[in-house]
């Protein structure tokens, strides 16, 4: 981070001080940022295009800028949208759209969680599989928003066609795979053990897509389990999500397309 960008976080750490947690834990950690950008290395090129479905506070364009490629942003959450905005002022290289995805186009109604923006939802089904569950027990979606929403479809038609997609949208991944009708060389998206159902949903669609092949990263180690060239069947990856201890909590899987 040069020091102008550390001004700038330093800033909106204040302007917004529900979201000082998520800028300094994902712009605060040199180590951290050099893992995610040898994680990426292996989907993206100087010059490509990715997407970055869910941003948040756009760590992940940063990743994507660093590796030299153009970045298109959806985050549908305005303060999280003002803060890309702030942060990337001036990089033409980095679109941010301020909407959500889905299967379709049109508008969906986000649950904030206003304590924890990170886990704000478009999907119920998240939020009833965290009612009681071990280590969920003090997160509270408090109000509704209703926002636009686009699909993966629509991006590509509008943005061209990204080498690597990476999503992250707290239970709605499924959804937002829904809305893809071709392969892409390769994404990733999150998956919860409180949401299994929406990981082995999403592997399942784009195994109707074309033959891909998975890989897994837990939390936010930035490590594939299985490794280069030991990638693994969806049928092989469900088994392995089944059999992840509840502990495991979160992580994200790796789809690559092979011939």
């Amino acid at each position: 981070m040069t020091e102008h960008n550390h001004a700038v976080i330093e800033r909106l750490g204040t302007k917004f001080p529900i979201l000082r947690r998520s800028l300094d834990v994902y712009y605060g950690d040199p180590a951290r940022a050099a893992a995610m950008d040898r994680m990426y290395e292996r989907f993206i090129a100087p010059g490509a295009l990715a997407f970055d479905i869910g941003s948040h506070v756009g760590d992940r364009i940063g990743s994507f800028r660093r590796l030299g490629a153009r970045a298109v942003a959806l985050e549908p959450q305005p303060d999280c949208a003002q803060v890309i905005r702030e942060i990337y002022a001036g990089d033409t290289e980095v679109k941010l759209e301020e909407a959500a995805c889905g299967a379709a186009p049109g508008r969906l109604k986000l649950r904030v969680n206003s304590a924890n923006p990170t886990v704000t939802t478009a999907s119920s089904e998240f939020i009833a599989a965290a009612d009681g569950a071990p280590g969920w027990q003090e997160q509270i979606w408090d109000r509704e928003i209703e926002v636009p929403s686009t699909t993966l479809d629509v991006l590509i038609a509008t943005h061209g066609n990204p080498c690597f997609v990476k999503i992250d949208v707290e239970g709605f991944e499924d959804s937002v795979i829904e809305g893809l009708s071709a392969p892409i060389p390769a994404l990733s998206f999150e998956f919860t053990t409180i949401s299994r159902d929406v990981a082995y949903r999403c592997l399942d669609r784009l195994s109707s897509l074309g033959p891909y092949r998975f890989d897994i990263a837990l939390g936010e180690t930035q490590e594939l389990t299985f490794g280069e060239g030991n990638d693994v069947n969806a049928v092989e990856m469900a088994a392995h999500i089944q059999a992840l201890a509840h502990e495991a909590n979160s992580g994200d899987i790796y789809a690559m397309l092979r011939s």
